[in-house]
């Protein structure tokens, strides 16, 4: 295996996307936004076909560069992506690599007045723009959505919300079942914030004056202040902690905000969403950090629940964390495919 990048049978193209709808957003993040492209073999040989798409998003923290990371003995997901269509494993598609980082982690693929729209820079923005400049096939139908942990997130959600845009998905360790995902971290949060006298911005202030990543607290509180901008920010833009962060008491308010974003609670609210979609893909690691591989369960119950059909649904556990499950992707991406293709 290369310990550098391979050539590729299809291509990869990168472009920025100026966005209205992230200018001005409350964090001051750029609104122009890189978007990684991937066109499969032959597109260029066949200028009147047209092609399923499948939006790759990512998990808290992550940005568009690190699809190029490369571990050691394994290629990064373009490359895996790449691998399922050259050897005609799956039938040809264009993936689209989203970015949605923000200063404070991420988005949640959500529209908040703590970070900003960028539910509606996906769907209104960035969708209509693929849709423009490549050859796709413009149905819900022919395209889904895929992602891990924040991006299975929002790969579970947004077709909840955009079922006119999008009729598959593929969740790996996505976020859901939140008393198990998030709230057992609330009694972490209020140890480490005692030597911050219960404030979590002079944390902040510490953690932006150092080497990011170097105390015990940091991803812990970074996850659960994102998480608030995300689930809980007043119109303002200021962040509601759903626990109390001196007694660490629940304040039930806000946590049921929380939890009116929990997929699994969402599930019987979009019923009808659901089960216009054509491919659902779910998974999870049985030693996962964060219980995502029972949350998945949870989530599968929910759909079955609400009359989404056994056979339209993958469902998977397998003996692995949180970490390292990148080679999950490429076998949804051709399960997805296979799903979407005209």
């Amino acid at each position: 295996m290369l310990p550098w990048s391979a050539d590729l049978a299809g291509r990869l193209e990168e472009h920025v996307i100026s966005s209205d709808l992230l200018r001005g957003n409350p964090l001051n993040d750029p609104h122009e936004r890189p978007v990684l492209v991937y066109v499969p073999p032959g597109y260029d040989d066949e200028p009147d076909r047209r092609y399923p798409t499948v939006y790759s998003i990512q998990g808290f923290t992550g940005h568009i560069g690190m699809w190029h990371n490369r571990m050691s003995y394994r290629q990064p997901f373009p490359e895996t992506a790449d691998a399922v269509f050259a050897s005609g494993e799956a039938p040809p598609a264009i993936v689209v690599f989203v970015d949605a980082w923000t200063t404070h982690g991420g988005s949640q693929f959500l529209d908040s007045p703590g970070t900003g729209r960028y539910h509606s820079y996906l769907c209104d923005e960035v969708v209509p723009w693929v849709d423009a400049n490549y050859r796709t096939l413009d149905a819900p139908e022919h395209r889904a959505i895929s992602g891990k942990s924040s991006g299975g997130y929002g790969a579970m959600i947004t077709p909840m919300l955009r079922p006119d845009l999008f009729g598959a998905l593929a969740t790996h360790a996505g976020d859901a079942l939140f008393e198990y995902v998030y709230q057992l971290e609330f009694p972490q949060c209020v140890r480490y914030l005692r030597k911050y006298d219960g404030d979590i911005w002079r944390w902040w202030d510490d953690f932006t004056s150092r080497a990011s990543f170097t105390k015990p607290e940091d991803m812990v509180l970074l996850n659960n202040l994102g998480m608030a901008l995300c689930y809980s920010a007043n119109e303002d833009g200021t962040p509601e902690l759903p626990f109390d962060p001196v007694t660490g008491v629940i304040r039930q308010d806000v946590w049921e905000r929380w939890l009116g974003w929990d997929p699994v609670r969402m599930v019987p609210r979009h019923a009808e969403a659901m089960r216009a979609q054509r491919a659902i893909w779910i998974d999870g690691g049985t030693r996962d950090e964060w219980y995502l591989d029972v949350g998945a369960q949870a989530f599968r119950r929910a759909l079955l629940d609400a009359g989404v059909a056994d056979d339209a649904i993958h469902f998977e556990l397998f003996d692995a964390g949180h970490g390292g499950i990148d080679y999950r992707y490429p076998l949804a991406l051709a399960w997805l495919c296979r799903s979407i293709a005209p």
